[in-house]
Parts: structure tokens; sequence; C-alpha cells
């Protein structure tokens, strides 16, 4: 259910707000305001503190974990060069994974109450806060849910010998991403390829918010025709 003309309280907690915006969510979320300033969510203090990851938390967790499935995969005899080959396959399927997830789901359009509240949970937040330090990165805790799923079909179909350390490498893949994420809002990137990943990922947060999905690579973007036409080309007077 949706009020007409419905407008958010910014002082109030947001999230059982947003669902009331109904069709004009989607232009109020990709309005960012910048600010340093995370907003409320809940209420409930319990449910507040849930929603807030600091970024160091994701390699601290996840690395541990990466390294002990790639060291069952060399208990288990693999090769050198088979152990690399699955550890970059892991690093790739992570790619193309991070590209999905971001077109698909992250910017999935909602206009009902619940679709609305939940896709602000998930991504909107970071495109209406996009300086949000403690919202950035994705929970750990909510980790399992993608990464049950991504395990079976990887037993499923890669060889028992292999399978640990392509997994290892999608974690991999996925702290590098989180952690890239959080630097090209928050740090301060020197010259050449960290330069050049807050261009293309400032762009999508203030040009063009429906192309651009790559975080660590614009690989997929030109693979699928979502590389935002005319990024790059220099002004001509």
């Amino acid at each position: 259910m949706t009020k007409k003309d419905f407008v958010v309280d910014l002082n109030k907690p947001l999230v059982f707000q947003i669902g009331h915006l109904g069709e004009a969510y989607d232009k109020w979320v990709h309005q960012p305001i910048v600010t340093k300033e995370g907003p409320r969510f809940f209420e409930n203090q319990v449910l507040e503190l849930l929603t807030l990851t600091v970024w160091w938390v994701i390699p601290l967790i996840w690395l541990p974990v990466a390294f002990w499935f790639i060291s069952k995969s060399v208990s288990f005899g693999i090769t050198f060069s088979n152990l690399a080959a699955s550890i970059a396959c892991g690093i790739l399927i992570w790619t193309l994974l991070e590209y999905s997830l971001h077109r698909f789901l992250f910017h999935i359009k909602t206009t009902s109450y619940w679709g609305n509240t939940i896709h602000y949970l998930i991504h909107g937040c970071h495109h209406k806060h996009p300086m949000d330090s403690l919202r950035l990165v994705f929970p750990p805790a909510a980790t399992p849910i993608l990464l049950i799923p991504i395990w079976s079909l990887i037993k499923l179909l890669a060889p028992a010998t292999a399978a640990h350390a392509v997994l290892g490498g999608g974690l991999l893949g996925y702290v590098t991403y989180d952690c890239t994420h959080y630097f090209l809002h928050h740090g301060k990137p020197g010259k050449g390829l960290q330069s050049e990943l807050k261009r293309y990922h400032m762009h999508h947060h203030f040009r063009i918010q429906d192309m651009g999905f790559g975080i660590t690579n614009s690989l997929w973007d030109r693979v699928f025709g979502t590389y935002p036409p005319g990024y790059g080309q220099k002004k001509t007077t």
C-alpha cells in the first residue's frame, strides 16, 4: 500500500518509510545525498546495528576462509598449474557474478511497498547515500545466503580436486570487490588504474546509473553492451 505524494522525512528512520513512495521510489533513490553522515534505518537499536559494517571485517573474515578452501585442494593433490587455473577461474566467475548482481538485482525496478523496502536495504541506500561508509560492504552474516548455492553449483560442475580452489578464488574476487568498492568511495586513488576505476564508478553514481555496472573492471560492461556511451572520450573544442 502506498500513499499518494508521500514525502520521506530524512530526520526519522527511513526503512519503513521508503515503501510508501510507490512509483516515485526509483527517481527518489537515484537522487544522491552526498554527506558523510549516514541516515538512521530503524528505530530499534539492535536492527540498526545489524545494518552497520566496517570495511575491514570483510578481509578479516573471508580471506582465511578463502585460503582454507584453497588449502583443501592442495591437500587433495592438485597440481600447481591446475591450482592456479582453478583460482583464476573462481576470480573470473566472481567478476561475472559481481556484474550480474549489480545489473539485474541491485538495479531492479520496484514500485510495491515491500519491493521498494527490500531494494533500499540491499542497494538503494547506497545510491541515495553513496558516502555512508558503514553501509557500503556486504554484511558478513548475509554472505552465506549467496555462498551456499554457489558452492553447491561449483561442487556439481568442477572436479573434486579443483572445486575448493575455485570457490577460494571466488572468495578472493569477492574480497577484492568489496575492498575496492570501499576504496573507490573513501580512498584517495593515485594515478593510473586506481584513478580510472574511481572515475568509472563515480560516472555510474552521478551520470548514468543504469550502465557501468562493473566495480573492479569494465570487462562485462563491454561484453554485454552496458559500457557508458561516450565514456572516456576527450572533449573537443
